[in-house]
């Protein structure tokens, strides 16, 4: 059964009208979505801890940040948009105990819903406006006049009446201009945990590495292996984006096109399918959720770790310097 997708005709900003949202994160997404809602002429407050460099953005911007608690308090709608790993004792300590009743409470991934980390009280309505690419991109393509499109899902306590609110935010954001697809939170946090794990992200990820290390045990130069597996991935990717699988096929060489029907099977095989299906279940089950919670708790120790590892391995060391040799890159270092 086709999604429901919903644009511009279908949303009413009045139904925020007189209301405050609350913008708690003045991050990645914090950012764009509270800037986007205000010239959307919403009234927007954002909670922000002081000393930060998103503090002084948002004030930057034209805001006066408070803490999460004032804003909360001072909100019709709160939007948690601070990062996963601590929404949870965030919302224990700061957030909850300054909810009222006939609150909305938002946030932009259900992994914290989902999960049982922020569970609503009696009376406050869940629900979540996922918007489909990066802070950034929300916001450009709002200036431009454009919109990115978004996911829309109602939790517990929720109502037609949270809907039109969802909506109307969806539409301050800019998302209804480019369609917004209803789902529920247990969809868009599984899914979009499984893309990240297994393709966008992890899978990804270790195919660049496994082909860059492939190619320089046989004694290929490491550039070459760089250009080839990581550098030549963008063009591919452009073509997804344009026009599916079939439009990278239209495009490359037939020695390419044969070489993807011929020999991709053999590297994602049967066997690489199970182990994507064993993540999903992991996923499903709150196994993964649960080894990133305690992880956090415990100070992230093996995270960072991994992290440090990563950021040596010899792909990174030869892009590093490859990049700074092509000044049409807006080449960005960790």
């Amino acid at each position: 059964m086709p999604a429901k997708i919903y644009y511009d005709n279908d949303a009413d900003l009045s139904a925020l009208k007189g209301k405050t949202i609350a913008i708690l994160g003045y991050g990645s997404q914090g950012h764009a979505q509270a800037q986007n809602l205000k010239d959307s002429g919403l009234t927007v407050i954002v909670g922000q801890r002081p000393g930060s460099p998103n503090y002084d953005l948002a004030v930057e911007h034209g805001f006066k940040p408070v803490s999460a608690a004032e804003a909360t308090e001072a909100a019709d709608v709160v939007n948690i948009l601070l990062p996963d790993e601590v929404q949870g004792d965030v919302y224990r300590n700061d957030i909850r105990q300054h909810l009222k009743p006939g609150n909305i409470l938002m946030s932009s991934h259900g992994f914290n819903m989902h999960f049982g980390q922020v569970e609503p009280p009696q009376g406050v309505a869940a629900m979540l406006v996922a918007p489909k690419g990066p802070g950034h991109l929300v916001r450009s393509e709002y200036v431009k006049g454009g919109g990115v499109p978004c996911l829309i899902a109602l939790g517990a306590n929720a109502s037609p009446d949270t809907l039109k609110a969802g909506l109307a935010y969806a539409k301050g954001i800019g998302g209804t201009r480019g369609g917004v697809i209803e789902t529920t939170i247990a969809e868009e946090t599984e899914t979009d945990l499984f893309g990240e794990q297994v393709v966008l992200c992890g899978g990804v990820s270790e195919l660049v590495k496994a082909g860059f290390e492939t190619l320089v045990e046989a004694g290929y130069q490491p550039e070459m292996a760089y250009f080839e597996c990581m550098h030549e991935l963008k063009l591919i990717v452009d073509l997804f984006y344009q026009g599916g699988l079939n439009y990278m096929r239209y495009s490359v060489s037939n020695t390419a096109e044969f070489g993807d029907y011929t020999r991709g099977p053999r590297i994602i095989t049967d066997e690489t399918k199970q182990v994507m299906k064993q993540i999903l279940k992991e996923i499903q089950t709150g196994q993964f959720a649960k080894e990133w919670i305690l992880e956090n708790r415990a100070g992230a120790p093996a995270f960072k770790a991994v992290r440090r590892l990563e950021r040596q391995h010899p792909l990174e060391e030869v892009g590093r310097r490859l990049r700074k040799l092509m000044k049409w890159i807006d080449s960005k270092e960790v």
